[in-house]
């Protein structure tokens, strides 16, 4: 795992200039890279790079790296863990040049000179950003792994194009513009994260996963007015899917899966094999485990596979309610790991909050990054690479929202419109605790261990979710945002950006609700959300993650599965599940999804009250004119009177002025 750099510069910079700017770029990268760092220069390029030694731990691994041929120079952060087949393919072709080392980077170079990019990478398993230098077409060449496991910014400062693993490398270039682009900060109050293509400063975007960007000859010297998207040509910079998600999808709805015992079968096989390939490393490896499903699928699989224990890790946190370290270390004792569990006080997890906005380069409020932060340092004590269960929830149905959500749709939308509304406000009147004591009295009437914690703020959520909402669609939208009207917040903001959520989706396999919104999630909240927290809490302490859920043949399994092998009677991921049963017994796996939540509600009233009351100030966050307090002020004082749990939208707008005050 590494971090990359450059720019492409057509202003007549001298080769010392151009590389101590990538050098100054570059060196903000070292947390993702502390084992070597190294540049390249020609002309108009230049390409940085910081390595974290995993694979090829020699000489013969150090980037930039330039082809056997000397044609392409390339950066390049991530794992290719297919890349022995891949030579083993070129080596039988009389392609394969006379090899170096034992790299996946020298192996992507030498698929690239026969096959070109888009081919390669079509045949490429793995995690991946970079950027290569074709010195014969003259051309630059940007491209992100299928899903976005991998970050890759790019952009204008000045007249120079630039480009990074995280934006602070690009902020360091001295004509890097801090510009703050409004449609972004839009998006960023919806949904508390920043979705692709844009960043959130005007002129810098987020490359899309599955794509590849192609600059040829000399940069524009100026940003279009909005994004790229993939399909479309701004002046000589191109970009194109290599890899397509609709696409698969519609692939896989033509192709259903319909012996429900062989799927199990084939699923076990998949993520075994997943498991395997991502075990390969020069330094220690383990994995992380919750005791959900979605870890302990992955732990049980790499254990079945590896000669010695596993090593594995997990925190525990010193409020109970938010405490699953227990079902974790159940579940490794069940397996035979060697577990590691960090205890954690609220003390400790308080004290990272100050270093977010560092960590995360542009605002971002899932709570959940803090304990992820610390799981990521627990592994770090003991190994270079940890393995992941993220991405189950997206591609086998794990999300509350799968389950309920269309049956809570279609019971609704057969309402008049006015009176759901009316219904829907009074639901959300109702104060939290009550809601709490409801959802227990029935999860106890009904002898249901499964069901949702947490009910009161899921239920105020649901039941504004309702309100305007006209389609399935609409309820999903609503569902899965903080601030619902994000421009009453933006002053002179006046239209919303939609970004890939408001893309066609596949005129097949997507019919099914529950269908719809993992399609939905897999585009913008899996890349953006989820893998940007792990990447970023991960590389920030210098530990490499693998997520196997992400691979090729997985993602392809998982789009001919119908949607009641994902979602069935009132329980999520039952494929998934049936795999871990094998492995694991149920009663150390049944227990209601509680993911990585956070107190935040009782800390924002009352440890971090202080820090919250100085941040929300009227003056800070009406400076610039980019927020209206008054919006903000209401919800803050209802979240303190206890009526209701606002947390979710106050930390929004507590991480963006967190990140203001750090970076503007």
């Amino acid at each position: 795992m590494c971090g990359l750099a450059g720019f492409l510069d057509h202003s007549g910079l001298s080769t010392g200039e151009a590389r101590q700017r990538v050098g100054s770029m570059t060196d903000t990268l070292t947390h993702r890279g502390p084992d070597a760092g190294g540049s390249w220069v020609d002309g108009p390029v230049a390409l940085g790079h910081r390595r974290l030694s995993i694979l090829d731990l020699s000489a013969s691994g150090a980037q930039p790296m330039h082809s056997a041929d000397g044609r392409f120079v390339i950066v390049f952060n991530g794992e290719i863990y297919n890349h022995l087949d891949l030579r083993q393919e070129l080596e039988a072709s009389g392609l394969a040049p006379a090899w170096r080392g034992h790299s996946d980077t020298e192996t992507l170079l030498a698929a690239i000179g026969p096959w070109g990019v888009a081919e390669a990478l079509k045949r490429c398993s793995g995690m991946f950003a970079f950027a290569l230098w074709d010195r014969r077409e003259d051309c630059l060449v940007l491209a992100r792994d299928r899903i976005g496991e991998k970050p890759l910014y790019w952009g204008w400062a000045g007249d120079a194009l630039v480009f990074g693993s995280e934006l602070k490398a690009l902020r360091a270039h001295p004509a890097a513009s801090a510009e703050i682009c409004r449609g972004a900060l839009a998006q960023y109050l919806r949904f508390g994260y920043v979705p692709s293509p844009r960043s959130i400063y005007k002129g810098i975007y987020k490359l899309e996963p599955g794509s590849v960007l192609v600059v040829d000859g000399s940069a524009p010297v100026s940003p279009p007015a909005t994004p790229i998207r993939p399909g479309e040509r701004y002046e000589n910079i191109s970009l194109e899917r290599y890899w397509s998600l609709n696409a698969e999808i519609e692939t896989g709805a033509s192709h259903r899966i319909v012996d429900e015992g062989a799927a199990i079968d084939e699923l076990e096989r998949l993520i075994g094999e997943a498991a395997e390939r991502q075990m390969i490393s020069d330094v220690p490896l383990g994995a992380f485990l919750s005791g959900g499903v979605d870890s302990s699928t992955v732990v049980a699989l790499m254990q079945s596979r590896s000669a010695h224990p596993v090593k594995t890790f997990t925190i525990g946190f010193d409020v109970p309610d938010f405490d699953e370290s227990a079902h974790a270390a159940a579940v490794a004792n069940h397996l035979g790991t060697d577990h590691h569990e960090l205890r954690v006080s609220e003390a400790d997890a308080q004290a990272v909050i100050p270093n977010l906005p560092f960590l995360y380069d542009e605002p971002f409020a899932d709570s959940s990054q803090i304990p992820t932060h610390f799981v990521c340092r627990a592994a770090r004590e003991h190994v270079t690479v940890a393995l992941s269960g993220d991405a189950g929830d997206e591609l086998f149905g794990g999300y509350n929202r799968y389950v309920w959500g269309p049956g809570i749709w279609e019971r609704a939308s057969a309402v008049p419109k006015p009176i759901r509304t009316t219904l829907a406000r009074a639901a959300s009147s109702m104060p939290i605790k009550l809601w709490d004591d409801v959802g227990t009295a029935y999860r106890r009437a009904a002898g249901r261990k499964g069901d949702v914690l947490q009910f009161g703020g899921k239920a105020h959520r649901v039941a504004s979710s309702l309100c305007d909402a006209g389609t399935i669609d609409d309820f999903y939208g609503n569902i899965v945002s903080q601030w619902m009207a994000p421009l009453d917040l933006v002053p002179g903001l006046t239209d919303e950006p939609k970004g890939p959520l408001g893309d066609e989706l596949p005129d097949a396999g997507a019919d099914d609700p529950a269908a719809r919104m993992m399609l939905q999630d897999m585009r913008s909240y899996l890349p953006d959300d989820i893998l940007c927290k792990v990447d970023r809490a991960a590389m920030g302490i210098s530990l490499e993650t693998r997520v196997p859920f992400l691979d090729p043949n997985i993602l392809r399994f998982s789009a001919r599965l119908p949607a009641r092998m994902k979602v069935r009677a009132g329980s999520s991921k039952w494929i998934l599940r049936q795999v871990l049963y094998r492995h694991v017994p149920k009663d150390l796996i049944e227990r209601p999804k509680a993911g990585f939540a956070m107190p935040m509600g009782l800390w924002l009233r009352g440890p971090l009250r202080e820090w919250a009351d100085s941040l929300l100030a009227p003056e800070k966050l009406a400076r610039d004119d980019l927020l209206d307090p008054g919006p903000i002020r209401r919800i803050w004082q209802d979240h303190l009177s206890g009526r209701r749990d606002a947390s979710a939208k106050i930390w929004v707008i507590l991480m963006l002025q967190a990140w203001r005050e750090a970076w503007t």
